[in-house]
């Protein structure tokens, strides 16, 4: 019989797989935190667990952490990392440190059903959800682990696609009961999908980024196909009731419903393509109203897809005309040039090579 996996469960859901095998309910609470605050590989090694317990335990459970299959290391530190899923597939999953601080980039889905045209994980196809396991073994078994401070759910797939498990797994990253970090230290993606977004908002008080990238809808469905699910101005409108720009409000105080935490728009900058005046006057105009930012992100080329980034010069015309304007706005670094830069190009390496991953 194939063991299941012990991580990805909450402590409610450890409490009850506990008192489903006999055991008290507390043990559940013992084995989450020998999880997510010890980390340990071996159900032996929950030494305060009796051992008959244990014996119970291993004969249906495992712990379930599964190490890389495949890393790419760059010269500036980043290193990308290929994890194995429960599907018999392969994610990717980005170290970034930057001084003190260090960033893991991780996935939440194997492909994409998204399609934006500019993104090599989108052109794989959708090939399987993430379970909450696959998601949080991206940081159990990261050899950085202890580095860490902060994750942002921007790798492989649609977390609002996800949504049930993204959610598990950030209620165990930020339960008092297991990694007990703040929800700031966490920023989740997505493209903007209906009813799944504001379900997000309510349920979650996690830094919010969305993946705008141009503010001209008809443009944007030809670059993003998700904007005929969600129009940006049905994001617009759900972002107003949660990010309101406090400088147009009566008061200084934070209407109900509203939580403390930040927006940030993704803006991938294409020579030609949304970098024009016009672009910026109605990004402008479309986010004047929120208090948010705006993070200029260089594209990275990926084969058989004929849009060009934008130089240096103009980067920071852009990010200099939008902080003029009142809009907070900063240009991602660019990391890991050297490697498989772009987002979905190591798991294509990995996969044309036929490369086996054993679960």
């Amino acid at each position: 019989m194939e063991k299941k996996r012990l991580i990805g469960h909450t402590e409610a859901q450890l409490k009850a797989i506990a008192k489903n095998l006999g055991m008290p309910a507390f043990t559940g609470g013992q084995i989450a935190r020998w999880l997510y605050v010890q980390h340990v590989a071996d159900i032996d090694e929950m030494t305060n667990i009796s051992k008959k317990n244990r014996d119970i335990l291993k004969q249906e459970y495992c712990v379930g952490a599964m190490t890389p299959v495949d890393c790419q290391r760059s010269t500036d530190g980043t290193v990308k990392y290929l994890f194995p899923a429960e599907c018999g597939k392969t994610v990717e999953t980005v170290f970034i440190p930057d001084g003190e601080r260090a960033t893991l980039c991780v996935s939440c889905q194997v492909g994409c059903k998204m399609n934006c045209v500019f993104c090599q994980t989108g052109k794989q196809g959708f090939e399987g959800q993430l379970t909450t396991a696959d998601i949080l073994n991206q940081i159990y078994a990261l050899p950085e682990r202890e580095r860490l401070t902060n994750i942002v759910f921007m790798g492989q797939g649609e977390p609002m696609d996800n949504l049930d498990n993204v959610l598990a797994a950030t209620e165990i990253l930020t339960a008092p009961y297991a990694y007990a970090w703040s929800p700031r230290r966490i920023t989740v993606s997505s493209v903007g999908v209906r009813g799944k977004l504001e379900r997000f908002l309510k349920e979650s008080d996690c830094h919010m980024a969305i993946s705008l990238h141009t503010p001209i809808p008809a443009q944007r469905a030809q670059l993003m196909p998700a904007e005929r699910g969600m129009s940006v101005m049905e994001i617009i409108e759900l972002m107003k009731t949660y990010f309101p720009n406090r400088r147009t409000m009566h008061g200084s105080d934070t209407p109900d419903g509203v939580h403390q935490r930040r927006l940030t728009f993704e803006y991938t900058v294409f020579a030609g393509i949304n970098d024009t005046p016009s672009h910026l006057k109605e990004l402008v105009r479309l986010l004047r109203n929120l208090d948010c930012r705006v993070n200029l992100i260089r594209f990275h080329a990926i084969p058989g897809v004929d849009m060009k980034g934008a130089d240096d010069a103009q980067m920071n015309n852009i990010c200099d005309y939008l902080n003029r304007c009142g809009i907070t706005t900063t240009v991602r670094a660019s990391r890991g040039q050297d490697i498989y830069a772009a987002c979905g190009l190591l798991n294509t390496k990995h996969k044309e090579e036929g490369l086996k991953v054993n679960v």
